[in-house]
């Protein structure tokens, strides 16, 4: 019998799964449940941006792309980026097409980390930046967001996690999971204890047209002196309801983006040219398809964040991405355990705030990305599952 414990990667062994699957995977094996848990718009692709996908493949559009990407999509990319964040790339050695806007997180981190390498993440956050520096031989470092900080990275933070060895922050807004957003004089902050350093800067802005309120996204990328030491992480999943499309994007400095393309080169070859064509005609075409999914989900957010307030949640108003992210705390349930009770006695799904980090407990995440009705009916049992234990 072969011993798989002396066969597989023990690095990869000691990664935890996802903690936003394991709610996710058992709520699949219920009947009745009513999910939060996924952050997956419940829009459809918008029409024209699937005909032009088909049309791709009517007209036999079929074979492999440069690595790079399509050119015609790397010139849209760059036309989109200037018009809403008044950035400039050039197509040909500053923007490379990915599958997902994860692979590109994937592969800057690989390009750009090394062994002994420090990397600063600001936790709550997205699951994958702690695991993927961590298979590189990177040592994360995790700086806490505060909810009396709106969960922004202040730059006292910044500066007191500063070493000799730290290669890498990741800057992750507008942010998943708690709708946190970095405004220009917050982002200004930032940049001027990063201005005398040689730290890299791996922004990744996936939920940038998910903004709130009059004042949209700004990206590091776009405050002086920033341009040369950032990447820029972005896609289509989010933005134009994309999700299984798998399509994302890097811009940045050339000689950056030209060490991502060798892995993209051996690793994955190109994205999928059907999603390519598609993403042309949704760049070009899609702002009115935006703006209609944010009206949508500007009523959501009000609805479930003044749903929470009304449970009796302290609930920090989420100014971008689609997700809520109140304190449990006022129950004396860890995260873990109110969601796991919540979801065998109510059928309700949601995701422990630890999935995110260990900042994360006493929080829970909720996503929006679901319709009035659905949202409605998680509260409802929701409060019926805070009567029950206030009896």
């Amino acid at each position: 019998m072969i011993d798989y414990n002396q066969v597989l990667n023990p690095d990869v062994v000691r990664i935890k799964p996802s903690g936003i699957r394991k709610f996710f995977d058992i709520a699949e094996q219920m009947e009745d449940v009513i999910s939060l848990g996924v952050g997956e718009p419940d829009f459809p692709t918008p029409w024209h941006i699937r005909r032009a996908g088909i049309r791709s493949l009517e007209q036999s559009k079929t074979r492999y792309t440069s690595n790079w990407g399509l050119m015609q999509l790397r010139r849209e990319i760059n036309e989109f980026v200037g018009r809403k964040y008044g950035l400039s790339y050039d197509p040909e050695t500053e923007i490379i097409v990915t599958v997902g806007g994860s692979e590109a997180i994937d592969g800057c981190i690989h390009a750009v980390v090394g062994p002994g390498d420090e990397v600063i993440i600001p936790q709550p956050s997205f699951v994958c930046y702690e695991p993927i520096t961590t298979l590189v031989g990177g040592v994360p470092v995790i700086i806490e967001t505060k909810a009396e900080d709106e969960f922004r990275l202040t730059p006292e933070q910044l500066r007191a996690a500063i070493t000799p060895r730290t290669k890498a922050l990741i800057l992750p807004f507008p942010c998943n999971p708690t709708g946190a957003v970095m405004r220009r004089e917050h982002l200004e902050a930032i940049a001027e204890v990063l201005k005398d350093t040689n730290i890299i800067v791996i922004s990744d802005e996936i939920y940038a047209e998910l903004t709130f309120g009059a004042v949209k996204h700004v990206s590091i990328a776009a405050i002086d002196g920033m341009r040369e030491r950032t990447i820029v992480i972005n896609g289509f999943s989010k933005t134009f309801s994309m999700t299984g499309w798998r399509l994302g994007y890097a811009c940045g400095p050339a000689p950056i983006i030209q060490q991502m393309v060798k892995i993209h080169q051996y690793a994955i070859m190109c994205a999928p040219t059907l999603s390519q064509y598609a993403a042309v005609e949704a760049l070009k075409n899609g702002d009115n398809d935006i703006a209609d999914m944010l009206e949508k989900y500007d009523i959501r957010r009000r609805l479930i964040v003044n749903g929470f307030r009304r449970l009796g949640f302290a609930c920090h108003e989420p100014q971008g991405a689609f997700y809520v992210f109140p304190s449990i705390q006022s129950t004396g349930l860890s995260s873990e355990e109110f969601c796991e009770q919540l979801l065998y006695s109510k059928r309700v799904a949601l995701v422990p705030g630890t999935a995110f980090g260990q900042g994360g407990e006493g929080f829970i995440r909720a996503s929006y990305c679901y319709s009035v009705d659905h949202l409605n009916t998680a509260l409802a049992r929701i409060e019926a599952f805070l009567d029950e234990r206030k009896r």
